[in-house]
């Protein structure tokens, strides 16, 4: 058995960490500057010390090498020309978290929304949101990104009413065992599913190549149990939490359940949009935007199958991203059109949220990455 290890640091410790942002949404500026670095005090609870630290275009989603000292960001620029991956170096020196732009690479197709790196963190996996391609990039020895090794344009269909339906990539990770890289198609419905090769850093379509799901589902994240044996992946266009076991000797993924992550008594649009899983694999988090602006809290049975504690406020407008802090006692939403960042003590019992006292101002915030201390 697989078991998922991710370091809780101690509650008195005081960590550092990253902003991605828009810096234009619909075209009017949004007056960011790019990439900001904040302070985090896990034993309070209280992010501070934001300064604009990296100057990029719309870095709406971000990677953390696990050294500390290297960080990826997507520039989702309008353009062939302007869509790139830009990799910084952190000066260690410097307790601002003041980073060194080391050079960009084209993102090999339009519209970059999520990158990640490998366990080996030899290699870092795009997603192009508007072209629905994906891309592997080598990382060298100084950090920047070599030419990409491998581009794979990921191909449309039909669906039943007789629509075309167009390719929409919006996450790529690799599993738990570092044997798949799985790419979550929001457009085809599908997650691909694709064997790795770390040493010549390519991939392969599995057989089968993907798991569909219903048309209009529109998937959009995944997050696997701590145990690897269950992936939940939260759809965009329906706003479900999808249960699924994963078979790791297989690489394959098999429905087991469905839930909505939506407030009882809501009748929006719905717009599903990122999860978080606790450290201890007890409880998943998800959040909802449009008009709900809500953080759904489960319940993970000893089979895996989640169950709804409640749905929170998110303290803000469109809570585009959510993440446990390192101590796993706080969750911190981006709450993108309200410009804020809001934090929530998670209670260790119920999983319920409470809403700490502050918000944290900061222009169209979209991601948050934490730095490992140790690596510092």
């Amino acid at each position: 058995m697989i078991l998922i290890s991710t370091p809780v640091w101690s509650a008195s410790e005081s960590v550092s960490g990253y902003i991605g942002t828009y810096t234009s949404l619909r075209e009017v500026s949004s007056g960011s500057a790019g990439i900001y670095s904040f302070h985090w005090n896990a034993k309070t609870g209280r992010l501070s010390g934001v300064r604009a630290v990296g100057v990029s275009i719309n870095p709406s989603f971000l990677a953390m090498h696990p050294n500390g000292k290297l960080l990826y960001a997507v520039n989702d620029g309008g353009s062939a020309e302007a869509d790139r991956i830009t990799a910084f170096a952190i000066d260690p020196a410097e307790p601002s978290g003041q980073m060194h732009d080391l050079g960009s690479a084209s993102s090999m197709g339009k519209g970059p929304c999520h990158l990640s790196l490998d366990a080996s963190a030899r290699w870092l996996f795009v997603a192009n949101y508007r072209s629905g391609s994906i891309a592997v990039y080598p990382v060298q020895s100084s950090g920047a990104l070599g030419e990409a090794r491998q581009t794979i344009q990921q191909q449309g269909s039909v669906a039943a009413d007789g629509s075309a339906r167009a390719p929409h990539a919006h996450e790529i990770i690799q599993t738990p065992d570092s044997r798949f890289v799985l790419s979550v198609d929001l457009g085809l419905d599908a997650v691909f599913i694709y064997r790795f090769d770390a040493q010549s850093g390519t991939l392969t379509p599995h057989d089968p190549p993907a798991l569909r799901l219903p048309s209009g589902y529109g998937p959009r994240h995944l997050v696997f149990s701590k145990d690897a044996t269950k992936v939940y992946l939260l759809t965009e266009l329906t706003a479900k939490l999808i249960t699924l076991r994963w078979d790791a000797a297989l690489g394959s993924l098999t429905p087991l359940d469905e839930i909505s992550v939506l407030p009882a008594d809501y009748t929006g649009p719905p717009s599903g949009a990122e999860l978080a899983l606790s450290f201890n694999g007890q409880f998943l988090y998800a959040s909802n935007r449009a008009q709900s602006n809500s953080i759904a809290a489960f319940r993970l049975g000893r089979d895996g199958i989640p169950t709804l504690i409640g749905t929170f406020a998110s303290g803000g407008t469109t809570p585009r991203f959510i993440v446990i802090d390192p101590s796993g006692r706080f969750l911190l939403a981006a709450n993108q059109d309200s410009n804020d960042i809001a934090a929530f003590r998670i209670d260790p019992a119920s999983g319920a949220l409470r809403r700490q006292a502050y918000a944290t101002a900061i222009p169209a915030p979209v991601d948050i990455v934490f730095s490992p201390p140790l690596a510092r």
